[in-house]
């Protein structure tokens, strides 16, 4: 069956049941740009426990949380009003716009997450240490958009089908909305970088759309021997339960605590927990308390996906829009619907070199890709599935009402047709002609350019409320668990990496 006949086979409410939710990490920064030292804001409650403010590896990185949203509108909306909250607790600081940091510390001083005194507090800043050790503290503070998404009566079988397709397109997302086309120099101290030099603080890559999804930042050598198939969930959850239960030589020279007794990292295996799997999508599952996401997976299956490869835009005041989201709508129904051979692991090795290439060079005029064995221009592999999409967008109006996907997809491919205009781009040439070759006051001026329009619209007394009570209410949900607590912590870290908890009984 092909792409249009299943778009006419659809009922109209599936289409309209697509649901959706953001997470979105940013840093917290003092006035001069630099990483905030300061702790988690009280007035933000309990990161541990709190449904919409919590932090990722950094006490200094904040991630906002969405909930889930039938409405593109309404949960650009909630984020939107998330951020405002956070902004208003934040005295001088501010939020970061861009997805690649500006001026760091040293790797030691930058301060890892704290969750409180409990077992699941404890677990996650040990795993944070974990990932301070196996792969320095520099890379943890890059910062994205997540984007979860599901579609009514979608099977596990389904899901699978749709990441094939992600992965082998997810170039098009890359050139269109990558906004991280340069790093400040110290980023890339140390390391083998291949980047041009802007000034003498900054370097980039002159068709660069995105360091952050390149070599530079979120990629593992150690992962990289991982063959993971999407082909279906027993072989991709075969896959992951090796990397979480055989032990990594170079991580078992680290150990699991060090000579006074304090934990390195939870586990010696490739990977410490799911979560570290560094790829471009994930098949998720909501999870029960205690419970493992690769079980919960195995048990029930997969419910959503996790789009894990957007930057942050820092030209928009909460790093995505409407317009991005109805692309990414329109884009992962195309992947769904579409026909999605099985992979292989050839295939899986060209799709990761057309990833790099994407990353780092996706705005080059002429560049060619890989297919089937066979060069593809990018520029035409794009235009073939903007062109394939516009049925999608049809639909997905059809069934929603009005012109807004239609609107956006028309916009992307006009977008894609001008590399000049691509958010890429548009950075590369703010920070050469506004803040002289300078990515750290690039990154600083639109981080208080975010601050000054969000809280331009402060939010009411009665929303204020409402907010101070949901936070005082994580505080004491964070304290009755570690009241609760009776096991010491290695038993509650011995049978937290049992890979008893990985499989179905």
């Amino acid at each position: 069956m092909t792409l249009h006949q299943r778009l006419r086979t659809l009922d109209g409410a599936r289409l309209r049941g697509i649901q959706r939710g953001i997470e979105k990490e940013g840093l917290r920064v003092a006035p001069d740009g630099t990483l905030a030292h300061t702790p988690h804001p009280v007035a933000l409650g309990s990161a541990l426990t709190h449904p919409h403010i919590t932090t990722d590896f950094s006490e200094s990185q904040l991630e906002l949380v969405t909930g889930v949203h039938d409405r593109v509108d309404d949960c650009i909306n909630e984020l939107t009003t998330i951020h405002r909250v956070v902004l208003q607790s934040l005295s001088e600081e501010c939020m970061w716009a861009a997805s690649m940091p500006g001026r760091l510390p040293a790797d030691a001083d930058i301060p890892i997450g704290h969750y409180g005194t409990s077992n699941v507090g404890q677990a996650k800043r040990v795993y944070r240490q974990g990932l301070s050790h196996r792969y320095g503290s520099r890379m943890q503070t890059i910062s994205g958009i997540h984007y979860n998404w599901s579609f009514p009566g979608a099977s596990s079988a389904d899901y699978f089908g749709l990441i094939r397709n992600f992965r082998r397109h997810s170039f098009l997302l890359l050139v269109l909305f990558g906004a991280s086309p340069a790093v400040t120099s110290a980023f890339a101290a140390g390391q083998p970088h291949g980047l041009d030099t802007l000034s003498d603080a900054t370097l980039y890559l002159p068709y660069a759309t995105s360091l952050r999804m390149g070599r530079l930042g979120y990629q593992s050598d150690a992962q990289s021997a991982l063959c993971v198939s999407y082909n279906d969930l027993e072989g991709y959850a075969n896959s992951l339960h090796e990397a979480l239960t055989v032990p990594y030589p170079a991580y078992e020279a680290i150990g699991i605590r060090d000579e006074q007794g304090g934990y390195r990292q939870l586990a010696t295996s490739l990977l410490q927990i799911e979560n570290e799997f560094y790829s471009t999508i994930r098949p998720k599952r909501v999870i029960r308390s205690g419970e493992r996401p690769l079980h919960a997976l195995r048990e029930r299956g997969v419910e959503y996906v996790e789009v894990r490869c957007m930057d942050l835009n820092p030209f928009l005041d909460v790093g995505i829009d409407t317009h991005t989201a109805r692309v990414l709508d329109v884009f992962l129904t195309h992947a769904l619907l579409s026909d999605s051979p099985p992979d292989s692991p050839e295939e899986i090795r060209t799709l990761q070199a057309n990833h790099l290439l994407a990353a780092s060079r996706g705005r080059e005029p002429g560049l060619m890709l890989q297919r089937d064995g066979q060069p593809v221009g990018l520029r035409e592999w794009g235009l073939a599935l903007l062109d394939e999409g516009m049925a999608v967008a049809e639909a997905l109006d059809q069934a929603q009402g009005g012109d807004g996907y239609q609107a956006a997809w028309i916009q992307a491919r006009r977008d894609f047709l001008s590399p000049d205009t691509l958010p890429s781009a548009r950075v590369l040439e703010a920070i050469r002609t506004q803040h002289a070759g300078r990515f750290d006051a690039f990154g600083l001026a639109c981080s208080q350019d975010v601050k000054q329009s969000l809280l331009a619209q402060p939010l009411s007394a009665a929303e204020q409320d409402q907010w101070r009570a949901q936070a005082q209410a994580s505080l004491s949900e964070q304290a009755q668990i570690e009241a609760a607590d009776t096991l010491d912590f290695e038993t509650f870290r011995q049978r937290y990496v049992d890979p008893a908890g990985l499989t179905v009984a």
